[in-house]
């Protein structure tokens, strides 16, 4: 998990990954869904800005909390964006979903995933943050990973 939880984000369908093209009504529900989960990732990342990673390990999704340790995941996310000093600024966000059954390297559901091209003080090259959900038991999305992709030191 690289990165845990926020609160219990509202409860809504599951929309699983289309098996076919998308009814209009459909393309609707998932463009409503992306532009929710791209809100929730945006408060999520600027939660770990203001180092509120407490909180958010706290209110993550069981399979994240099982995953790492609260102590871990605050002390290896601040030390990661300690490093890379203040935002400076985050691009679009890109939403995805997967499915995982059984056997997969993380626990079987649905997760939707939101990368946003983030620029910090003290990068010179955009970092991807991306911050993950999982679709709970309950049909709650809950954070389940953050993560920085930094670009090689050269």
């Amino acid at each position: 998990m690289a990165g845990a939880a926020g609160s219990g984000l509202a409860q809504q369908p599951a929309t699983p990954p289309a098996q076919s093209a998308p009814t209009p009504a459909q393309q609707a529900q998932l463009a409503r869904q992306d532009a929710e989960m791209s809100q929730a990732a945006l408060k999520v990342a600027q939660m770990v800005d203001a180092g509120q990673l407490g909180p958010l390990w706290d209110g993550a999704s069981a399979v994240a909390r099982k995953a790492v340790a609260r102590e871990a995941f605050v002390k290896q996310v601040g030390e990661e964006r300690a490093r890379l000093g203040a935002v400076v600024g985050r691009g679009q966000a890109s939403v995805s979903r997967v499915q995982y059954g059984p056997g997969a390297q993380v626990p079987a559901g649905l997760y939707i995933n939101v990368s946003f091209p983030s620029r910090f003080a003290g990068a010179p090259q955009p970092v991807r943050e991306l911050v993950s959900f999982r679709l709970d038991e309950d049909q709650t999305w809950r954070l389940s990973g953050y993560n920085l992709r930094v670009p090689p030191r050269s």
